[in-house]
């Protein structure tokens, strides 16, 4: 256990700290000081030159567009973060899987997670680094902290894709509809197609009173489509940083500004499902608290055996990993 867990009760300062200043962590806070979710980001990382070249871009901006200080520091100015976001780590390379990428990530989040220990005082913990389904088991392992307040990213991005791509399909606008991808953020996810309503009305239901086509096929490409996207922008630009960026900020504002949200982030189960003690995505309750609830819903029972299916895949790669 490598982090105290008598968290102190230190009133909120919107802090946020940064770990790791690539293209993900860069366009993170980016995305954090354009919503002006923080009055202080603090940005950390091995290269600190990169970092401050980082800052100067991002305050260099419209003034109004983001009026909260941001610096580069070392771990010691942590210290009293409300959020502290993770995203050291080396980036996919195409063709490869998120999960192949678990030997040496685990290795830097955990030197991450023993350098930021001894200047923690609170704070959620959120983590990025793929593949995030394995570094949140682990992270959550070594930290110790109390339930909830180290969670992983999970199928967030995935969720916001899979709106995105019925929405498209279905020429409407996202606002309308309602879905969420759970299980692996990786191969495995599992699109709850009986949870997807449009319009708050079941999606096959909503397509019949339409007349719009919506057949198997139709579902199996949308899943699909989700599933490879972050593969397909690799191919196309080498990187993915933008969509991830804009999903934290908005659990940035849930725990920073306590305006609880819904998302579909990675914890450690506990039952749910039949699945216990393996970190993967569910529905939760996020807010200044970190995850409050992960919440069930009635999923059909293909549902249910593929989501299970997903969970045991995971739990073969930790099994690997569980002397680390």
């Amino acid at each position: 256990m490598l982090f105290k867990t008598n968290i102190k009760d230190i009133p909120y300062k919107k802090k946020v700290a940064i770990i790791g200043t690539g293209f993900v962590g860069s366009t993170t806070a980016y995305a954090i000081m354009m919503k002006e979710l923080a009055r202080e980001i603090v940005l950390v990382d091995i290269n600190r030159k990169a970092s401050q070249g980082e800052i100067l871009d991002i305050a260099h901006g419209i003034p109004s567009m983001g009026s909260g200080s941001i610096y580069a520091g070392d771990y010691s100015d942590c210290k009293d973060s409300d959020l502290i976001i993770i995203t050291a780590g080396r980036n996919r390379r195409e063709g490869e899987t998120r999960l192949e990428l678990a030997e040496g990530n685990l290795a830097i989040v955990k030197s991450v997670l023993e350098n930021l220990a001894p200047h923690y005082t609170k704070g959620i913990i959120v983590l990025i680094t793929n593949p995030v389904d394995i570094i949140t088991q682990k992270a959550i392992e070594w930290t110790g902290l109390p339930e909830g307040r180290v969670f992983g990213t999970g199928c967030l991005l995935d969720s916001s894709r899979f709106v995105r791509a019925i929405a498209d399909h279905l020429n409407v606008n996202t606002e309308l509809v309602h879905g969420m991808i759970v299980g692996e953020h990786g191969e495995s996810q599992l699109p709850v197609w009986s949870m997807v309503t449009v319009s708050g009305i079941q999606i096959d239901e909503y397509c019949k009173i339409k007349g719009i086509p919506f057949t198997s096929e139709d579902k199996q490409k949308i899943a699909d489509t989700v599933r490879t996207m972050g593969a397909d922008i690799i191919k196309t630009k080498g990187k993915t940083h933008f969509g991830i960026a804009t999903c934290v900020a908005s659990l940035a504002d849930a725990i920073i500004n306590g305006r609880t949200t819904i998302s579909t982030v990675s914890t450690i189960l506990k039952g749910e499902y039949g699945v216990n003690g393996i970190a993967t995505s569910l529905p939760c309750i996020v807010s200044n608290n970190g995850v409050e609830k992960r919440l069930t819903e009635k999923f059909s029972d293909e549902e249910v055996k593929l989501f299970k299916d997903s969970a045991e895949k995971l739990e073969k790669v930790v099994n690997q990993f569980k002397d680390i």
